[in-house]
């Protein structure tokens, strides 16, 4: 008897209206050794639903509903590498105590005929962690931690060699830990200000050693990280690392070494990229695009001297910048003209559209986010010709519903949580 991952793999979405490039997107692919049922991966984006740092019930039901919805491929997230690892110390990271209830959450989505894939990063300085060793975080270089400074942590040291080392053996363990509770695909988060993407900005490695300076030097440990990954896991595990286009303030990461990372991946062996942008300490809102929902974040935030700055720094600090559909294709064309290599697009994909030019546009697959938090069955509605733009407006709510209890879900359209089933 097949397996129901087997059957539902075969599902065929019927709709006779469908054009030739929007059913490229509804076809099998493959992604490493990797058989996808079609082209479609939910992003990785925290979840706000693993209480105490360990997944719950609730993080079960979001993913089994995407994967209900039709996606090829959902991505849990964030799962940090070590406890150091943290943003806050409600995040979870990989330790024995998670490989269970991840199980679980893998067992669901397979039964829904999708894979999984695991988000694994290191914050680096960016934490309000204080639970982090020796109450210091640590990054590139020494720097002021904006985000922790009022719950005391203002300052973060650079790491030392010893730290560098012990980082890349956490990605290694956290990996081996990953394909013990099922999944099937790993992301190793390189962008959005995390401590790869620190390493790789000319704005946060001001090192003058063999980890800093010249850009070849600041791979470095995206490199090393991507080879105790891959040694780790082996070769029939895709790897799929998340990288910034362009970290969006001066002195950032730009699209020309954007574009030379990834040449560099492609050649150590990447499985594909996953091309983002934006820095999440500095402008969180350079990623999303579109509404700042200041209010509601100012409502979920924990203690009172967080509500009390962000109230009155966060219309000085937030940049607001339009949505528009596809809001990194430009950039992200340019990559595609320069690496062979399978790239996965994500930033805006909302319509039946949208997922027609990109595929249009040789890009191998589409990653959706938001889209999915206020449809989880757009991707099988939109097979069906049933449905051709989600209901996302670009409100950004949800960004502050990840800090609430029970974790993210869309206020726009009346439902509590996900309950798609097959």
């Amino acid at each position: 008897m097949s397996s129901p991952l087997a059957a539902a793999t075969a599902i065929v979405y019927p709709s006779a209206a469908m054009n030739e490039m929007l059913r490229r997107a509804f076809e099998p692919a493959r992604l490493g050794g990797l058989e996808l049922r079609n082209r479609f991966v939910k992003a990785g984006a925290y979840e706000g639903m693993c209480p105490g740092g360990v997944p719950s019930e609730a993080l079960l039901r979001h993913h089994r509903a995407i994967a209900e919805g039709g996606v090829g491929m959902t991505t849990v997230a964030y799962c940090a590498v070590g406890p150091d690892g943290r943003t806050f110390a409600q995040q979870m990271h990989m330790r024995e105590a998670v490989v269970e209830p991840l199980r679980r959450i893998t067992d669901a989505v397979h039964e829904a005929g999708a894979r999984a894939s695991l988000q694994l990063g290191h914050c680096g300085w960016f934490s309000r962690n204080t639970e982090v060793s020796g109450g210091r975080p640590f990054g590139p270089s020494p720097t002021w931690n904006m985000y922790g400074t009022l719950v005391g942590m203002p300052l973060a040291r650079g790491m030392t060699e010893a730290d560098i080392r012990q980082v890349i053996m956490e990605f290694g363990d956290a990996a081996t830990g990953a394909l013990r509770a099922g999944f099937d695909a790993l992301e190793l988060h390189m962008g959005h200000g995390y401590l790869l993407s620190q390493f790789l900005s000319p704005g946060t490695n001001r090192r003058t050693d063999r980890w800093g300076g010249r850009l070849a030097n600041r791979l470095r440990l995206p490199v090393e990280v991507l080879r105790e990954v891959r040694r780790r896991v082996g070769p029939a595990v895709p790897l799929l690392c998340k990288t910034n286009l362009r970290d969006g303030f001066r002195g950032g990461l730009e699209l020309d070494e954007a574009i030379e990372v990834a040449k560099v991946l492609e050649a150590e062996g990447a499985d594909a990229l996953v091309l983002s942008g934006g820095y999440t300490s500095w402008n969180p809102f350079y990623l999303f695009r579109g509404e700042i929902p200041l209010r509601q974040m100012v409502e979920v935030e924990h203690t009172r001297w967080m509500r009390a700055a962000l109230r009155c720094f966060g219309p000085f600090v937030m940049h607001e910048y339009p949505f528009r559909e596809l809001y990194f294709l430009e950039d992200a064309l340019r990559v595609r003209a320069a690496v062979k290599m399978p790239l996965a697009y994500v930033g805006g994909v909302v319509s039946a559209e949208g997922v027609e030019r990109l595929m249009r546009e040789g890009f191998d697959f589409v990653v959706l986010g938001r889209a999915l938090v206020a449809d989880p069955d757009f991707v099988r509605r939109m097979g069906e010709g049933r449905l051709r733009r989600s209901r996302c407006d670009a409100c950004n709510r949800c960004v502050a519903e990840m800090d609430r209890p029970g974790g993210v879900r869309c206020v726009c359209t009346g439902e509590e949580r996900p309950t798609v089933r097959t």
